[in-house]
């Protein structure tokens, strides 16, 4: 077998070959098909590629796993922690990146389907599109705040009554011009979110771990869609700790010798915008009856807010692992509830209102069967706060006496 190592950049990549135990360098080549079908072609079919995750990675690795027996992602974080040098070339890279996965070393990546790139490519332009929404909206908010404007009547500055209230507001004639040009970049921008989300919404209106994840407390479609994207295939997380790290919800813990660990801030390594997801999710949980809320308050008294809502979130990425590996539904879900869930993913997707007849969320509208799920949650987290009430803490462990003289 051969390894071939490949240092990608934007426009070239270097390449490395390790055969019979010796490393030779193999030249450069543009990174563009082109260029890559012509040298794919020179490979073996027992040879096995290997090249850092990039954001060129996936199409590079799309073109080479026809020609070739294994095509290898590398984490290159940890690739830089265990190959970190004082000299640093494209070479150099390469030749490691070859060595590393011939020894057993190299750490790898998962190569996510294209259904799930997709997802991901999809979930990324919407978090761009809301954070220049965002943009906007805070900047006229600052305009208002400048000119010493109060606050808007209204519930919602850039509905229909913000909008009047807005435009009849003593401001300079080139802070209006302003003011005009950001409502209208927003509501073109409103106008991409409801194509991506009706695209988002067609894609996995049928997926059955995302009707499995709207079942948990505080997620809704759109933080339901990010974290199936972000999860991929749920197998290659062999336990809850492992998909919490993978997030970047995970404590940094720093312990040597005889003293006790130390647990630090979260590592915040891994997909940033599903943590996101699951701290927001955290926010709507701690809100909503149920274990969640329970849980929150209970470390919301100890360590503050903030923390309670990374704990909780931490908490949420186990109930997903648990939801998605054991395919079953949350135990304290609202039947009601997760019904006018799927039906605002079936809206989002474009299926018909059908007005007048009676749908899957006709439930949720009877006040009646609301208060009953409601009930029964509340019992839940009563029971939860009760049983967590009967903890003691226990203090770091003890060496003995007898251990520490012999």
């Amino acid at each position: 077998m051969r390894v071939i190592g490949l240092d990608v950049s934007r426009t070239v990549a270097e390449i490395a070959y390790l055969e019979h135990g010796r490393v030779h360098s193999g030249g450069r080549i543009g990174v563009e098909r082109d260029p890559l079908r012509r040298f794919a072609k020179g490979l073996r079919a027992t040879d096995h590629v290997v090249l850092e995750a990039t954001g060129n990675t996936a199409a590079i690795a799309e073109a080479l796993k026809p020609f070739v027996g294994r095509v290898v992602i590398a984490n290159p974080l940890q690739v830089r922690l265990i190959a970190e040098a004082r000299i640093k070339t494209d070479k150099i890279d390469a030749a490691v990146l070859a060595q590393l996965y011939a020894s057993g070393f190299l750490p790898e990546v998962w190569i996510a389907d294209e259904r799930t790139q997709a997802l991901r490519r999809q979930v990324a332009r919407r978090s761009q599109i809301v954070r220049q929404r965002t943009r906007l909206k805070n900047e006229i908010h600052a305009v208002l705040a400048s000119h010493l404007i109060p606050r808007c009547p209204a519930t919602d500055l850039f509905g229909k009554k913000g909008r009047t209230w807005l435009s009849e507001q003593p401001l300079p004639m080139d802070e209006r011009i302003g003011v005009e040009q950001r409502l209208r970049e927003l509501d073109r921008l409103a106008e991409d979110l409801t194509v991506i989300d009706r695209a988002l919404g067609v894609e996995v209106l049928q997926d059955t771990n995302l009707k499995r994840l709207l079942t948990i407390t505080g997620v809704n479609t759109t933080i339901a869609i990010a974290l199936l994207a972000a999860v991929g295939e749920i197998g290659r997380f062999a336990s809850p700790q492992k998909l919490v790290s993978y997030f970047g919800l995970n404590p940094r813990v720093r312990q040597s010798g005889e003293h006790p660990a130390q647990h630090g801030r979260i590592s915040k390594t891994g997909r940033s915008h599903a943590r996101a997801m699951l701290v927001e999710a955290a926010w709507a949980a701690a809100k909503a009856p149920g274990p969640m809320r329970s849980f929150f308050l209970r470390i919301r008294a100890r360590r503050g807010m903030q923390i309670a809502a990374v704990a909780t979130a931490r908490k949420l990425a186990t109930v997903v692992w648990y939801v998605l590996t054991d395919q079953e539904d949350y135990t304290w879900a609202r039947p009601s509830l997760v019904a006018m869930k799927e039906r605002t993913l079936q809206l989002q997707a474009g299926l018909p209102a059908k007005r007048g007849q009676r749908g899957i969320a006709a439930d949720y509208s009877v006040k009646a069967l609301r208060d009953q799920e409601r009930a029964m949650v509340e019992k839940a987290e009563h029971a939860y706060t009760r049983f967590v009430g009967r903890w003691k803490p226990r203090g770091p462990k003890r060496r003995s006496t007898a251990s520490v003289s012999s």
